[in-house]
């Protein structure tokens, strides 16, 4: 049995005090991975399904193959890991803006680094998903800068109404989500996770960028606590 409690990195970051532990859940005899902002949690291995609903539900919209893909936030790499797991997918990039989360898969520290960094489809992209949205460029992936994308998937925030940094707010606005539905092919997806019930006021602004949205609410059991989570996946798509 591993220790009951370890901090595995502490890194100072432009954004706050980032770290990374893994504790023993006693009462399911598991091992949890977290990261921290600050005394803020950003994610926890414990609750992954929203983040896997985000990818499945994102790409079973699209009914072709070898589909290039874009996630927005590696975290611990739940929703990269669905979108690879997707038969479908044929290239995937993922975005993250600290170098350090990045690290962490390609030294193994998390259980999915492993998978992660070696995938050839796969690239883990230090960068900025929200400078990037709002890019001229065709595409959102550096590498491939011309090449536009079949399903763009965004993990970051807590929610629209809800950033982790100021300088998102922006791209929730109808504005910054025309800009984002530039990057998209025509009948391309873009799905966002959010921790809140869907939002009227949000789903306005994309009604006005896409041609159809929709928001999905995921409900999930508490694997400690007895109750029931619940997440929204919105799902938009560019007309064809």
């Amino acid at each position: 049995m591993s220790l009951l409690f370890k901090e595995l990195d502490y890194r100072p970051t432009p954004m706050g005090v980032l770290s990374l532990r893994r504790r023993r859940e006693l009462s399911l005899e598991i091992d949890v991975y977290e990261i921290k902002l600050d005394d803020e949690y950003l994610m926890s291995s414990l609750f992954t399904d929203a983040e896997v609903a985000l990818a499945d539900l994102g790409l079973a919209e699209l009914d072709r193959n070898n589909l290039n893909v874009v996630v927005g936030g590696l975290g611990l790499g739940y929703t990269a890991k669905a979108a690879l797991d997707n038969p479908k997918t044929g290239k995937l990039a993922v975005l993250d803006t600290l170098n350090e989360v990045i690290e962490w898969h390609q030294e193994g520290l998390l259980p999915l680094g492993e998978q992660l960094a070696h995938d050839p489809r796969c690239a883990l992209v230090h960068g900025d998903f929200f400078a990037a949205s709002f890019s001229e460029t065709p595409g959102m992936n550096p590498a491939e800068p011309d090449v536009k994308h079949d399903a763009i998937l965004l993990d970051v925030d807590h929610s629209p109404s809800n950033v982790l940094h100021p300088d998102h707010a922006r791209l929730y606005t109808e504005d910054g989500l025309k800009r984002l539905a530039r990057h998209l092919v025509p009948g391309g997806i873009f799905a966002l996770w959010s921790t809140e019930m869907p939002e009227p006021w949000f789903e306005a602004n994309l009604k006005s960028a896409f041609d159809s949205i929709r928001a999905e609410v995921i409900t999930f059991k508490h694997p400690v606590m007895d109750r029931e989570d619940i997440n929204t996946v919105y799902i938009a798509r560019t007309s064809s």
